[in-house]
């Protein structure tokens, strides 16, 4: 099992962010695809028509995002931590993700850098 962190500077404040991570209808704009989310805990959401599908377990809003993502059936569960850091030129978004399993780790990073965190920037219009 490996770990993966990631900062990705966006040029709006940290409650602009949290509403793109929280609210269904605006990460529908940014991922392009259908998605199943509601900003409650122990609800469970769906990315990408399932392509990503998880549990969400803590909001502090316009701070800090926890969820469960789902790697199959075995293995400790896979934990990803959003927190937004306010910064000059708006948010350093920290991602984190625990326990993503060795085989999946290449093809799901790239995924995450590629589609998620890509098009959190492409939606704040920001310069890769």
């Amino acid at each position: 099992m490996k770990n993966f962190k990631k900062y990705l500077p966006l040029p709006a404040p940290p409650e602009e962010v949290y509403l793109a991570l929280t609210k269904a209808q605006s990460i529908q704009l940014w991922t392009g695809a259908e998605v199943e989310f509601t900003e409650e805990a122990g609800t469970e959401f769906s990315f990408w028509d399932g392509d990503i599908v998880g549990k969400n377990i803590e909001f502090e809003p316009n701070k800090k995002i926890v969820q469960q993502w789902y790697f199959g059936e075995d293995g400790e569960p896979s934990i990803v931590t959003i927190k937004l850091h306010e910064d000059k030129k708006g948010t350093s978004l920290e991602f984190v993700q625990t326990n993503i399993p060795d085989e999946d780790y290449k093809d799901f990073t790239e995924g995450i850098e590629e589609y998620f965190l890509g098009g959190l920037a492409d939606f704040f219009e920001i310069e890769h």
